[in-house]
């Protein structure tokens, strides 16, 4: 049976002030009136039933998940009760999903993502199920054809085509490469290289058997963990064992190995789509209609003066934002606090984020 599971967790320090322990950017209503999250549950209509899509989040943020989005059952939120990066999310997820569904295929998708046409993209997750369900021991991703050499991304270099399917077997599976080698990978074009989107399709067997043979000390928390599922001691077998697992990502766990050993196969499937990753000012910025001197606002008032390519933003609708000579800046209000910064310094936010934690005091987090 087919499923999905949309990891949620994210903290979005870099989209803070706006993002907060209390509201993640997950569930910030700044896409038209949406929340990332339900715009990601809205592109899944039609490919899965709606009782066969899971998310994965913070124990934290049940409650306001489950009133943020009607559809969702509290059966169907796993809740962690504290981050411990992707392997652990996904590894759960599957582990509890394949308990009860020998022959369970899960599709994993990311909560801070604008994918358009939806249309399209299903279409291209579709052909990834089908590889999943036709290969056993196949791990499905979806690449990005690369717009520029960036070294947040990971990398996945093509090798032969699949016969009747628009995939590619997986040459090599580069996480986060310098600038150097990312350059390179740019330059061979998205014939050779493509992003990796961080969305995924894989059998819960194949999944668990790379996670057993790579990472043999997670794979025997994450089965205690599903084991304990269905019992009484879910919660707290989840509070003894999770804390502990190793925290490390699915990308350098699972599917960089996996990439190189004969016993799994890691196949590509093309996602020529317009594809953002939501995770900073600058990238959100890129979500809205500019004016004819690039400014872009949302959620308040503005009168941006003699300004270019800057970003005003608030949580208060009634709220004014005015500036006069301000060219590519960043310039967040909430009822707590006010940021303004660079755009090209936007990804140091989430060092600032730290310093007012750990400077001020964690309430202005």
């Amino acid at each position: 049976m087919r499923y999905a599971l949309i990891i949620a967790g994210g903290s979005g320090t870099r989209l803070w002030p706006m993002s907060t322990r209390q509201l993640p950017k997950q569930l910030i209503p700044f896409i038209e009136g949406k929340s990332l999250l339900q715009v990601a549950m809205q592109r899944l209509k039609g490919l899965v039933p709606n009782e066969q899509i899971y998310i994965c989040a913070g124990e934290s943020q049940r409650q306001a998940m489950l009133d943020g989005l009607p559809g969702l059952t509290d059966d169907r939120f796993i809740g962690e009760p504290c981050g411990r990066d992707t392997l652990n999310a996904v590894g759960v997820g599957a582990a509890v999903l394949g308990r009860n569904d020998e022959n369970a295929i899960v599709a994993v998708f990311t909560a801070d993502h604008i994918i358009q046409p939806e249309a399209q993209f299903r279409k291209v997750v579709e052909e990834g199920y089908r590889v999943a369900e036709e290969q056993p021991h196949t791990l499905v991703t979806f690449g990005i054809g690369p717009t520029h050499p960036a070294t947040g991304y990971g990398y996945l270099k093509l090798g032969e085509k699949l016969e009747q399917h628009n995939a590619f077997v997986v040459d090599e599976f580069k996480e986060k490469p310098d600038l150097g080698t990312a350059t390179t990978y740019h330059k061979a074009g998205p014939e050779k290289y493509l992003w990796n989107s961080g969305m995924f399709v894989w059998r819960s067997s194949a999944l668990m058997d790379c996670i057993r043979r790579f990472c043999p000390d997670n794979y025997l928390g994450i089965s205690e963990v599903a084991d304990a599922w269905d019992s009484d001691l879910r919660n707290e077998t989840l509070a003894r064992i999770y804390p502990t697992l190793d925290k490390v990502s699915v990308d350098y766990a699972v599917m960089e190995p996996a990439s190189r050993d004969h016993r799994a196969k890691v196949v590509a499937v093309p996602m020529p789509l317009s594809w953002l990753d939501v995770g900073s000012w600058p990238s959100f910025a890129e979500t809205l209609k500019k004016d004819a001197t690039g400014n872009t606002a949302t959620g308040c008032k503005t009168l941006l003066l003699n300004s270019h390519n800057t970003l005003a933003a608030s949580s208060d609708p009634n709220h004014l934002i005015t500036a006069i000579g301000c060219d590519d800046l960043v310039i967040i209000h909430t009822p707590t606090t006010t940021l303004v910064c660079k755009a090209d310094q936007a990804e140091k936010i989430k060092d600032l984020h730290k310093q007012v934690g750990e400077g001020l005091g964690e309430e202005w987090l």
